[in-house]
């Protein structure tokens, strides 16, 4: 299966607790990396910075905190309007909040093309199949 899913988001950079920075963020899935989704932020004055995580962890991210080594996911606030995403590097973390129903409308294009669950068989099963045919061993033993 082939295809993608783009959208484009703003989400807020969290400097401290009274600054925060909006910034333009590139949300891409494709279908022939099922299980990962794409996050390009564009900062001022540097170039765009692309962390790849699982597809899961967003989606579980938005109703319960979640995520274990560089990327953790949560609600923000009782009412489940902000999604907050924070981000490990060895240069620092950066704390990051979104509004949810964006990040709900992209997951949800996500869905239609390889629904949740169904990531295993998202692949173009023809090729696959002819890769392990032609694989060595694999000679017809009619």
């Amino acid at each position: 299966m082939h295809g993608t899913v783009q959208n484009h988001v703003v989400m807020n950079l969290v400097v401290s607790h009274e600054l925060s920075v909006r910034i333009m963020v590139d949300l891409e899935y494709d279908a022939a990396d099922p299980y990962a989704v794409r996050f390009t932020f564009h900062l001022p004055g540097d170039d765009p910075v692309a962390w790849v995580f699982a597809r899961e962890l967003l989606v579980d991210g938005i109703s319960r905190p979640t995520g274990e080594g560089d990327v953790h996911v949560h609600p923000v606030g009782a009412d489940l309007a902000e999604v907050g995403v924070v981000l490990h590097a060895p240069e620092g973390d950066a704390v990051l909040r979104a509004a949810t129903p964006p990040l709900i409308a992209f997951l949800a294009g996500t869905d239609r093309l390889v629904p949740m669950g169904e990531e295993a068989t998202a692949g173009d099963l023809d090729a696959q199949l002819a890769s392990i045919l032609s694989a060595p061993g694999c000679e017809n033993q009619g």
